[in-house]
């Protein structure tokens, strides 16, 4: 047998499997949801902070930025983190980042220090996901892998669901450090029952560290991200900020993922290398159009969550609460369907879901079209629940096609893309909605029944405009979901790959 061509792939560690795999998923999945539970927490909680600490809107909207930015630097590097280091040691470091984050939080005499522990808490949390979907990808059989996926899914759906009715609830009982308090307790016990049951689930190796892909990654997808988000600035006339940014930003990544091919392929040849980021499974047909589908998806979903609240409270007169409770049904439905969908994909395949779950995302965009000033708070829980059964139906055979298209070996690298790749899309709805949103409202020619231009009647316009492009997103994913076959596990061909003799893709 010939030795390793790349002395730097030599094995540092061995995997092993845990005594309760099930279990250990389940805590992994509980941190998950904690996690993102405290990402979407803050939204209800930034006017008690802009009265603490004497900030404006602009300031105090720094503490998602820069969690976003954060969690856009990081994610890219996971898939190099879990080759490099155990996943025992990368669980009990990412838990650990976040308690302490949340007790900074807690405790933050100044705005500042809320901004760094904010920041502290997105470096665990970009971890936990990737390391999610790989756990699964090596723990679960391929014909059982869907209805794990599905668990994903209940994190995903339900936390974001769940986190604004909880701050609220906070709220309405005690201050806003209650909510990074709580974070603390929860935090801690995934972090004591999950460090106790972690073991190293993949071979670990040595591959050397490219500095200069990490700095491109860094200055390129955080430059990206942050352009996005300015996009929301249209309204107010042609972005310049954003448009620098995310050219400065398009052409670091281009320079990145070029580098990553290069370094890719000197690898292959034998050379002491490795790309930061392998991206080896954009080589698969099934994968990119999962990831795809699944992005226009997100885009979408994002748009809804950022303009319900906003027509729900400054044209209903909904409270912060209230709205939040909106959103309670539909992510509460998504997290019981997802299981079951889950089990479905197992089953069935991809398009038999994904299929009726676009038709419903398109009828959920569709129905924002036509509130008005009257429009009932069940009208909104309505739209909401069609919306969430319909990206539950979508969510799960996505993730679960895309990943199950690559090499298991590649599934840290796959998880890495696709999340790093959901950070993009969920940055550009919220940009582009709101500044549709904008336009619209800038637009406007209401009045109120005595001649007057009515400033409810702007919003309500604006929201109107923005989610018909919420429904071309959601055709275009339809049309996606009719004319392309995307299920992996039913038609599979191999392809060479560095990693391993042969992976399973088309």
């Amino acid at each position: 047998m010939s030795e390793p061509q790349n002395p730097t792939a030599a094995v540092a560690s061995v995997p092993e499997k845990p005594a309760r795999p099930g279990f250990l998923i389940g805590i992994i999945v509980a941190a998950a949801f904690v996690m993102i539970l405290n990402e979407t927490t803050l939204s209800n909680a930034l006017p008690d902070l802009m009265i603490e600490f004497n900030v404006g809107a602009d300031t105090a909207q720094w503490l998602t930025t820069a969690f976003m930015l954060t969690m856009a630097v990081i994610i890219p590097m996971t898939g190099y983190l879990m080759a490099r280091i155990s996943s025992r040691v990368l669980f009990i470091t990412a838990l650990s980042l976040f308690v302490v984050g949340s007790v900074i939080a807690t405790f933050a005499p100044e705005f500042w220090v809320l901004l760094i522990a904010r920041i502290v808490q997105a470096a665990g949390t970009a971890i936990i996901m990737p390391m999610l979907m790989t756990s699964i990808m090596v723990l679960i059989p391929v014909e059982k892998r869907g209805a794990m996926m599905g668990v994903v899914a209940i994190v995903m759906a339900v936390g974001p669901a769940v986190g604004p009715t909880y701050a609220g609830v906070v709220l309405e009982i005690a201050s806003w450090r209650w909510i990074f308090g709580t974070m603390i307790i929860l935090g801690a016990l995934a972090l004591a029952f999950g460090g106790a049951q972690m073991r190293a689930l993949t071979p670990t190796s040595r591959p050397p560290f490219d500095v200069f892909s990490a700095v491109l990654s860094a200055l390129g997808f955080a430059s990206t991200i942050y352009g996005l988000s300015k996009l929301s600035e249209l309204a107010d006339g042609f972005p310049t900020q954003s448009a620098i940014f995310l050219v400065i930003g398009v052409l670091i990544l281009t320079l990145f993922f070029r580098r990553q091919s290069a370094l890719l392929k000197a690898q292959e040849a034998g050379e002491d290398v490795a790309p930061l980021m392998n991206i080896s499974p954009l080589k698969s047909r099934e994968y990119n159009l999962s990831v795809a589908i699944l992005l226009v998806g997100f885009c979408a979903l994002f748009g809804f969550i950022i303009l319900m609240p906003i027509f729900g409270q400054q044209v209903l007169g909904l409270s912060a609460l209230q709205t939040g409770l909106v959103t309670l049904p539909g992510g509460i439905l998504q997290g019981i369907m997802a299981p079951f969908i889950g089990r479905a994909y197992d089953a069935k395949g991809t398009r038999p879901l994904i299929i009726p779950g676009a038709a419903l995302l398109a009828v959920a965009m569709g129905l924002m079209v036509f509130v008005n000033e009257d429009t009932s708070i069940w009208y909104l829980i309505l739209d909401g629940v069609v919306l969430n059964a319909g990206m539950a139906m979508m969510m799960t055979p996505l993730m679960s096609n895309a990943l199950s298209s690559i090499n298991v070996k590649l599934s840290s690298h796959g998880s890495s893309i696709l999340n790093t790749l959901q950070q993009l899309a969920g940055a550009a709805g919220t940009a582009l909605f709101v500044a549709i949103m904008g336009i619209g409202a800038s637009h406007s020619n209401a009045t109120t029944p005595e001649g007057l231009p009515d400033p409810l009647g702007f919003v309500t316009d604006g929201v109107k405009i923005a989610f018909w492009f919420g429904v071309a997103l959601a055709v275009i994913a339809l049309v996606m979901t009719v004319i392309f076959r995307i299920d992996a596990k039913r038609e599979p061909v191999e392809v060479i790959n560095s990693d391993d003799d042969a992976e399973v893709t088309a």
